[in-house]
């Protein structure tokens, strides 16, 4: 058989079960760490339950992923996920799934183990958002998210840090309201509300045009020029302002 017929006859098998992101349906890929657990806390005993250095390690993978040859406009993680925004124009690899599933669950792997100097891995899925209002939503369900594990993480840690074993801490806090975590932690010392916010809303991160300072080889002199270049916002807000933030990202894309 000759190798085009042989070709053709296989990439059928390859390609049988390929879907497609239909034309004017927004993206949102959410990337995820796999066994990430295990890996900070036996692994690599980071500081629990928040640790800056990690923190800067998903930041700066998010931001790889902003830079990795897609068009994505907002990048936001908390604990050990991202999720991407893309243009509504993307039209990379005809959108099909498997290579977006596939690409930025390499790109996030490659790049967090060159940071943390050890394997780690992620995993990635699609979502596919019919309309603006739907894509706020998704950002402000990750949001409040963040806001829920960091109430449990805390509570949590700090019973764990007195004594409690991993059993007594997860029954402390088992079914009780937030207000009565919010009180737990304020007599174990801690005041939620003055906890930084990155650890309670995480941090987004998207492309401003900025002015820097170049030099126009042919008049020889100095020049301002703009320039677009990824922000990174740590103080992110909450609720419906989160949504008009998001509102604006899509926007101004």
């Amino acid at each position: 058989m000759k190798f085009d017929d042989l070709d053709l006859k296989m990439r059928v098998y390859e390609t049988a079960h390929d879907t497609q992101v239909l034309p004017g349906m927004y993206m949102v890929a959410r990337i995820d760490g796999r066994g990430f657990t295990r890996l900070t806390k036996e692994t690599h005993p980071f500081e629990a339950p928040f640790d800056v250095r990690f923190r800067d390690y998903m930041i700066a993978t998010t931001e790889h992923l902003m830079n990795c040859g897609f068009k994505v406009i907002y990048g936001y993680t908390q604990s050990d996920e991202i999720s991407l925004l893309f243009d509504l124009n993307e039209t990379a690899f005809s959108r099909k799934h498997r290579k977006y599933t596939s690409i930025l669950a390499g790109e996030a792997s490659a790049q967090f183990s060159v940071l943390l100097g050890s394997v780690a891995a992620f995993d990635c899925r699609i979502c596919e958002l019919p309309n603006a209002g739907l894509v706020e939503d998704y950002f402000r369900w990750r949001n409040e998210d963040a806001h829920r594990n960091a109430l449990n993480a805390h509570c949590y840690w700090r019973l764990r840090q007195g004594g409690a074993t991993k059993a007594e801490a997860t029954k402390r806090i088992e079914k009780i309201s937030v207000a009565e975590k919010n009180e737990l932690l304020f007599t174990l010392g801690v005041n939620f509300n003055e906890l930084p916010l990155w650890q309670k809303r995480g941090t987004g991160i998207y492309w401003a045009e900025v002015e820097k300072e170049g030099f126009d080889v042919k008049q020889q002199t100095t020049v301002i020029v703009k320039r677009k270049q990824l922000c990174r916002n740590m103080e992110l807000p909450m609720r419906e302002a989160y949504n008009e933030f998001i509102s604006g990202i899509l926007n101004a894309g």
